[in-house]
């Protein structure tokens, strides 16, 4: 795989989403996914995040951890997938994507490696390649990522990566 194509409510959040009295929506992400994202991103593997959701909240933390294809609010994943790979002269056989449901499907028909968490929606689980024991939210992206760094060699201590 040559690069990380991921969801994020329901692959790196658990997909609940809390709603404060100002209507602010605050979702949590575990620190392991954060962990591994910022390695993959300094080993070059592209991450290309792909949500249909919209906040502010969710761009900053991606962005913190060096992620620099965030695309929130999408409906239509296919075209922007689609666009991105054209941008990064890949192929959809070259990503690895990872979701949680149906707005991923035709994506992760098309992926090199369809991957997902173990609480997907039965008809993703269906045409995976991979799924993870975990479930979204709790280390889901840990456990893939890793696995492809490990299987391709790119897999070693790095102390300049911080956890947060």
């Amino acid at each position: 795989m040559k690069a990380f194509v991921l969801d994020v409510d329901g692959v790196l959040t658990d997909g609940r989403v809390l709603v404060n009295e100002a209507g602010d929506q605050m979702r949590t992400f575990n620190i392991k996914d954060g962990y591994i994202m910022q390695l993959a991103v300094k080993r070059d593997y592209p991450i290309i995040i792909i949500t249909g959701g919209n906040s502010t909240g969710v761009v900053k933390r991606l962005a913190g951890l060096g992620i620099k294809e965030i695309h929130s609010g999408i409906v239509n994943k296919i075209e922007k997938l689609k666009e991105i790979l054209i941008c990064y002269d890949l192929t959809f056989g070259d990503i690895l994507y990872m979701g949680d449901d149906m707005p991923d499907l035709e994506c992760m028909q098309l992926a090199g490696l369809a991957a997902c968490p173990a609480d997907a929606v039965e008809e993703i689980k269906a045409i995976c390649h991979y799924i993870s024991p975990k479930i979204g939210g709790d280390g889901a992206v840990r456990d893939v990522i890793e696995k492809v760094m490990k299987i391709q060699g790119k897999w070693q201590i790095d102390s300049t990566v911080k956890s947060n």
